[in-house]
């Protein structure tokens, strides 16, 4: 078993936090609360009964404890509210005015920074 296989399981328990699979005979994992689906769970024994047979997703496996995390989840896209029929912009993109305004206030910023370029210079010759 490998982090991305998707396998079928038992389950063999519900708690309010999540739900334990059985994938075999030496091995449990649990799904999360969080990876059981997208949006909100109202209760988990509502929907999952042991011994029900569900498909998940192996998402992690801690090497020193053994323990395995599972997601239902992750089979499912997530379709959440109604599909992009235009985009938003943030500024009218219908004003061509490109790179005019930089350029008009470019050389005040080149001539402000040139100013304490030089300011720190003469400075830090005073010191020396």
């Amino acid at each position: 078993m490998r982090i991305g296989d998707k396998i079928t399981g038992t389950i063999s328990g519900v708690q309010s936090y999540g739900v334990f699979v059985k994938i075999d005979d030496t091995h449990q994992g649990l799904i999360h609360i969080s990876e059981l689906k997208h949006g909100f769970v109202s209760d988990l024994k509502d929907k999952y009964q042991v011994g029900d047979k569900v498909k998940v997703v192996v998402m992690g496996i801690d090497e020193y404890t053994g323990k395995i995390s599972l997601s239902i989840r992750a089979l499912h896209e997530e379709k959440i509210g109604r599909p992009i029929l235009h985009k938003h912009f943030w500024t009218n993109y219908r004003d061509k005015i490109g790179y005019k305004t930089i350029a008009k206030h470019k050389k005040a910023w080149v001539d402000e920074a040139m100013a304490r370029i030089s300011d720190k210079k003469q400075k830090n010759s005073t010191f020396l």
